[in-house]
């Protein structure tokens, strides 16, 4: 394949941080966009270069200079979008929260798979170089053995609204509490014992504030994350020898190894861009070897994620408008 043609699904914020990151890396090429409306897909194609734009996403599904689409609807729409592009035949790398409950994911990777094309979670987290660095030292047992994992994010914004939004499957827990729970389990693994949560619910009947405990052995990940309140960004693994402080958790440049008795070492692995760039790369890459999923980002760890985010909404009754239909 001499070159991978990428469409858009949507035009909001990420879409945009994706087709300028693709432009940026100079080898991608944006084939097409699509938007639910012709002047939305016109005025993204003319900021970014795209040639192709389309005024619906069955438009884009449909088109057949399009080899893989890059998801970036909310939540509550991946599931029937990434069928619709599964169905058509196209590869797809899809936004997280993957789908709003494992059932989908599961479902989805089974679809994928029957139709012969790639799919895998946009989890961007998981692609950073630095973490190859960080996994080594783990390896190595530079820290010892694991017996803590702490991260906490949270934010404030004007656009509480849209963000809390039940109908498109809002709140704190699948916009960033899939950050903190998916790097718990990088670092202690996927298949966790226990799942303990709270949840404090807001007026529109999603999760503004989340504290997850995640038990894996003889090591415990405690979990915070908010919409509505600001919490640096920072990552921490305790282990029986040291520690690693990794600021900025979701998407880091640089960490800390403290080792007891020694003084403390930074790990630094400089982004070429922003980051979003390497799931690009592991994208394309697939695609040209013929895999239908990563070995970086496997199905069964977005299934196995996505599971801990149905048992923390089922602890504290959270269900979407549409799943009780």
């Amino acid at each position: 394949m001499d070159k991978i043609r990428w469409g858009i699904l949507s035009t909001g914020t990420i879409a945009q941080n994706f087709a300028a990151t693709a432009r940026a890396m100079g080898d991608i090429t944006l084939h097409a966009v699509a938007s639910r409306g012709k002047a939305a897909a016109d005025a993204f194609a003319d900021a970014y270069g795209i040639a192709v734009r389309h005024g619906s996403y069955e438009a884009l599904a449909a088109d057949p200079d399009v080899d893989i689409v890059y998801v970036a609807t909310p939540h509550s729409r991946h599931y029937e979008d990434m069928i619709m592009l599964i169905d058509a035949g196209k590869h797809v790398l899809c936004e997280k929260s993957f789908t709003t409950d494992a059932a989908q994911a599961e479902e989805i990777f089974a679809r994928a798979k029957e139709r012969g094309v790639f799919v895998m979670e946009a989890f961007w987290t998981k692609f950073i170089p630095l973490y190859r660095q960080i996994e080594k030292v783990i390896a190595e047992g530079k820290i010892g053995e694991i017996r803590m994992v702490t991260a906490q994010y949270g934010y404030t914004t004007a656009r509480e609204a849209r963000k809390f939004d039940a109908q498109l499957a809002g709140g704190t827990l699948l916009d960033i509490g899939v950050y903190a729970i998916g790097f718990a389990c990088m670092m202690l693994g996927y298949d966790m014992d226990t799942v303990k949560s709270q949840l404090i619910l807001n007026s529109a009947g999603t999760d503004a504030m989340d504290a997850v405990t995640l038990r894996k052995g003889a090591a415990i990940a405690q979990l915070a994350c908010a919409i509505g309140a600001q919490m640096p960004v920072h990552g921490a693994v305790y282990g029986t020898r040291g520690h690693l402080d990794i600021p900025e958790f979701k998407n880091p440049q640089r960490a800390m190894l403290c080792i007891d008795g020694q003084e403390p070492v930074e790990l630094v692995q400089p982004f070429e861009i922003n980051g979003y760039e390497y799931e690009i790369r592991e994208a394309e890459a697939c695609v040209r070897a013929g895999r239908l999923q990563s070995s970086l980002m496997t199905g069964e760890q977005t299934v196995a994620v996505m599971r801990i985010m149905d048992d923390v909404r089922r602890q504290n009754g959270l269900v979407f408008p549409f799943e009780r239909r």
